[in-house]
């Protein structure tokens, strides 16, 4: 019996930063999804605790989408494909067995990266943490068609405990350069609350966002390291607005990380607000209700700074506290949840 387990996240700061080659501060986070079942046969076969339908196709089916199940098993197939592209393809099985998770979907919590992650480890990835966070991506590629970048895999790939993680997905950075751990304070909590509105990337802007930003860089090179004095010449103002989110929001994410190791909470949550409102004005991928969550979380004594997390259109927002700020997190929204950091995915024999 094989049980593979992997993280959901949150953004503490540094949203569509990843996919034009920036920096983020992330969280892998103790709600993740585990699969758990027996290796062996010709066939991948699962079924979900939380999901209708049963996802099943054949081993080296490369490029075969499995028929007549549910649209979560598009995200096995997309997985099954990548790995059997992945030396050591050769000694791959099959794999029967069930999903369960306790990462929120539609939540913007990372629970598709969880499953890509979790159904590699099952179906035998062997590879580097790095290497994993790749081939979840090039699932989520090919199952949905959503150009993500690598943020929600890294994070799920390399969680560590007690630590958020510093991400550098700057063009040719070595894997080992990719992810530092930053040690969380003592006596903070984060707390994530759902907006009421669910978020899937499928039918949004997220690919034209992306778009914009590679337009803007043809302009200005690359948007993490571009001149504020340059961003604010461009002629198009949709394009400098983009540009300046990337740019500023790379930034914030240096500070946040300088003043985590510092201990100092405080900033972090203003960094946070700035943020949120940079991903509001300037990206144009909140939504009302994730800003009335924003709000309600801020009129809450000891939360220190909320922002949306995830690629925004819905989902959660994410607020540091004070510990015990929030005795019930479902209050300021109705679902809500306190989240610590997490170690990331693994798999083991039972």
């Amino acid at each position: 019996m094989i049980e593979a387990v992997a993280p959901g996240r949150v953004v503490l700061v540094g949203d569509h930063t990843d996919h034009a080659g920036g920096v983020s501060l992330t969280m892998a986070i103790d709600r993740a999804t585990t699969v758990r079942g027996e290796r062996g046969g010709d066939r991948y076969h699962l079924t979900s605790d939380a999901l209708d339908g049963a996802a099943d196709c054949r081993v080296r089916s490369i490029g075969e989408a499995p028929t007549g199940g549910p649209q979560w098993a598009a995200y096995v197939g997309g997985v099954a494909t990548a790995l059997e592209q992945h030396p050591p393809a050769a000694g791959l099985t099959g794999f029967t067995g069930r999903i369960t998770s306790t990462v929120p979907v539609g939540a913007g919590l990372s629970s598709s990266a969880a499953l890509e992650l979790a159904l590699a480890l099952a179906f035998g990835f062997d590879g580097s943490p790095a290497a994993l966070a790749r081939l979840g991506q090039q699932a989520e590629h090919r199952a949905v068609r959503v150009p993500c970048g690598l943020l929600d895999q890294l994070t799920s790939a390399c969680g560590l405990e007690g630590h958020a993680l510093l991400l550098d997905l700057g063009e040719g950075v070595p894997d080992d350069d990719l992810v530092e751990p930053v040690p969380m304070p003592e006596g903070v909590e984060v707390v994530v609350v759902h907006s009421g509105q669910e978020r899937a990337l499928t039918g949004t802007a997220y690919g034209e966002r992306r778009a914009q930003c590679i337009q803007a860089a043809l302009e200005l090179g690359p948007l993490p390291d571009a001149d504020i004095d340059a961003i604010a010449a461009l002629d198009d103002p949709v394009l400098r607005r983009r540009a300046r989110h990337v740019a500023t929001e790379c930034a914030r994410v240096r500070a946040a990380a300088d003043a985590l190791r510092a201990e100092d909470p405080w900033t972090v949550g203003a960094l946070m607000l700035e943020s949120h409102a940079s991903l509001r004005d300037d990206f144009e991928v909140s939504t009302p209700a994730l800003d009335d969550a924003v709000r309600r979380l801020m009129a809450i004594p000891g939360v220190l700074g909320a922002r949306l997390t995830g690629a925004g259109f819905g989902g959660c927002a994410v607020a540091l506290c004070e510990a015990g700020a929030l005795a019930d997190p479902a209050a300021p929204t109705g679902r809500g949840w306190r989240v610590r950091p997490s170690a990331g995915a693994s798999v083991r024999s039972l």
